[in-house]
Formats: structure tokens, sequence, C-alpha cells
């Protein structure tokens, strides 16, 4: 059944849990499609009266900052060991060349990794987790999750919900193209971390060699 029609099947109150819900494991660390929930629900918004898309937008903007500050306590408990279960559980999400690639974003950009990392689907679950490993002071961390939850949770609604009021008619009939929008980016965005996580991961095998390599006497 398509989302949007599973979602016009379920109480209002239910909607919004499940959009909380979703985004906020997601945040944690758990591969889930987190983003097309969003839209799918905004979208529903923007067609039924009965879903208030400004407790939309605020039950994912609570559940981003919650789950990723769940992911980051998690993170700064578990450490290095953490990582290595979590690539041993899910190997495409958190291979090394993935984790070596948010690790480089982090230390690069600090707490604006944080903050952009929540528009790119693949960071979205390293984030949270990644900051609390690597000892981000929590105080930044919290500043750019709180900013980079409300600017990617809350405009994601308001920007669909808009579109969706201002195309109504026509969206009735096609709304699965903002769907499919939606997975396009995140799919494009999923190519774009893959790529840049193999050159991470070549790089770690190239430098393995010469690190092994015993000194001279």
């Amino acid at each position: 059944m398509h989302i949007q029609e599973w979602l016009e099947n379920i109480p209002a109150v239910s909607v919004y849990l499940l959009v909380g819900l979703v985004i906020g494991l997601e945040s944690l660390g758990i591969p889930l499609p987190g983003e097309i929930v969003l839209v799918s629900s905004a979208l529903l918004a923007s067609q039924e009266g009965h879903i208030n898309p400004v407790i939309l937008g605020a039950a994912a903007v609570v559940g981003a900052v919650v789950g990723d500050s769940i992911g980051y306590a998690i993170g700064r408990k578990g450490g290095r060991p953490l990582l290595a279960w979590l690539g041993a559980k899910f190997p495409k999400h958190f291979s090394d060349g993935h984790v070596a690639m948010a690790e480089k974003s982090f230390k690069k950009w600090g707490m604006w990794a944080v903050f952009v990392g929540r528009f790119i689907a693949l960071l979205r679950i390293f984030a949270g987790p990644l900051a609390g490993v690597l000892h981000m002071p929590y105080w930044k961390f919290l500043i750019a999750n709180v900013l980079g939850g409300i600017c990617w949770a809350g405009g994601t609604t308001a920007a669909i919900y808009y579109i969706g009021v201002v195309a109504e008619s026509w969206l009735k009939n096609f709304s699965y193209v903002g769907l499919g929008l939606a997975a396009v980016l995140g799919v494009v965005s999923m190519l774009v971390v893959k790529n840049r996580a193999k050159k991470a991961s070549a790089e770690i095998e190239a430098a393995a060699p010469a690190e092994n390599v015993p000194a001279a006497d």
C-alpha cells in the first residue's frame, strides 16, 4: 500500500507519534526512511484538515533532537567498539569507508558537520553517535543539533505543506511526485556519500601497508 494511503487511515495523533518515532530512531543511528515518512505526512497535512502542520513539524523536530541526543550519549559511552559493532550489524551504512568519511568531516567542520549532516540521508544516522565517540563538547553538539533539527524537520514540513496547499488539486492525483522527489534526493545524497566513503576507504587501505612497514634500525 502507498505510504500516504496508509497514513490516511490512522488517527492524526498516530501520525504525529509515527513521524517523531521514525525520525528519532533514524537520528539515533538506526537506518530508517525518516525523510520519506516526513514528506508523506506533510503532503497529507496539506490535503487533510485533521492533521495540523505545526504539530507535525514540532513532532518531527522533537524526534530529530531527542534521537540525536540519545545517539550522542550512546556514542560517548560506547566509543570505538560501538562503531565496530554497528559496522558488523549494518555494513552498508557503517562500513569503514563511511565511518572514515564522516569522521574526516567532523574533524574538519566540527559542530557544523552535525548541522549539515542533518540534510544528508546517510550522515543523519552518523551525526549523534559519531559526535559522542569523538567526544565533541555537548554544548556545541546541542546547538548544532537543535538548529539542524529545526531547519531540516521544520523546514521540510513547512516547504512540503506549502507546496501541497498551492498545488492541492494537482497533488491529489499526483502526490507520489513529491514522494518520488524526496526519494530521488535521498538516493543522490546516498550515492555522493557512498562515493566519498569509497575514496576514504581506499585511502585507509593505501595507508595501512605504510604503517605496517617496520622502521629501519
